[in-house]
């Protein structure tokens, strides 16, 4: 389990690319401190395995599903990434649960100063929408942020200068795609109240 509060952002070294699947490379540097073969990592919010640790880099497999479903497929040498290792027990949980596997990609519509934030609006699958509530928490590119609004396919966050800085997102521009996770929970609601029979009264029989 991630927390959506990045630790560092990584450089990919490279990507090797197989028939349906692939490696990714990445410089990770002192977030990789404590990290063994077989641990996960959150790479721009996708949960990934250790495979292979070399220095400050580490290799991690990339599965049909994963290149098909998130960006990191799109990946290329001297792109960031945003780093997370996961949540020790006891640990603070000082973002949202996030759990490192990503709904959909969403692309960034337009950004826009205010002061000293800066809001971007980003669109996703209904798929992805149907899960997104103003106010609630959404994990983009593995970042934990709140909603700000929500309409029809798009939705709208607010980055501090914090956030911008030490993230990828301050590097988002119209057009590029980001990871999108909803939060985990309004998923398990939906399943138990959707899956949920009430019992019929009256009657005698079982």
């Amino acid at each position: 389990m991630f927390t959506g509060i990045v630790e560092a952002t990584g450089t990919v070294r490279g990507i090797i690319r197989g028939e349906r699947s692939a490696r990714l490379i990445v410089e990770g540097g002192p977030c990789l401190d404590g990290v063994r073969v077989g641990d996960s990592i959150a790479v721009s919010g996708v949960c990934l395995t250790v495979a292979r640790l070399d220095g400050p880099a580490f290799e991690a497999d990339l599965s049909v599903e994963t290149l098909r479903r998130t960006t990191l497929g799109r990946l290329g040498p001297g792109s960031a990434v945003n780093l997370e290792r996961p949540l020790p027990v006891g640990g603070r949980l000082g973002g949202h649960v996030v759990q490192g596997h990503v709904d959909g990609v969403g692309t960034v519509c337009r950004s826009w100063r205010d002061g000293d934030a800066w809001w971007v609006e980003i669109a996703s699958s209904p798929a992805v929408m149907r899960y997104v509530v103003e106010k609630g928490s959404v994990a983009v590119d593995g970042v934990s942020l709140t909603v700000a609004s929500v309409s029809g396919d798009r939705f709208t966050v607010c980055l501090i200068p914090h956030t911008r800085e030490v993230t990828t997102l301050g590097r988002l521009a119209p057009g590029a795609e980001v990871n999108v996770e909803a939060d985990v929970l309004a998923k398990y609601v939906e399943r138990l109240i959707g899956g949920y029979d009430a019992p019929r009264r009256g009657g005698g029989g079982p």
